[in-house]
């Protein structure tokens, strides 16, 4: 397998999501304290759903726009994942 097949693209972005989402969460979410009265670990689901969502996108724009590099794509997903998880959270 190649960097370039579709699978390992997938793959990297989909990862690449799921890191965001965690570390948004661990970083940027309700203190352990706040969890631990809530008593959900639905936030840290939603994180990754999310973080994964603007990797996609990120990802796809990138390639649209600036060509298929993978380093521009895998950096364009991280930081797609990143504006759309600091985006979700100030609407919230």
């Amino acid at each position: 397998m190649r960097a370039s097949d579709p699978v390992v693209l997938f793959l990297l972005v989909l990862a690449i999501g799921v890191v965001a989402g965690i570390l948004f969460d661990r970083l940027a979410g309700p203190s352990w304290l706040a969890r631990q009265f809530s008593g959900s670990s639905r936030g840290i689901v939603t994180s990754v759903l999310v973080g994964v969502a603007g990797a996609f996108v990120g990802y796809h724009i990138a390639a649209l726009a600036l060509g298929g590099e993978l380093i521009i794509s895998v950096i364009a997903a991280a930081a797609g994942a990143g504006m759309v998880l600091f985006v979700w959270r100030m609407a919230k």
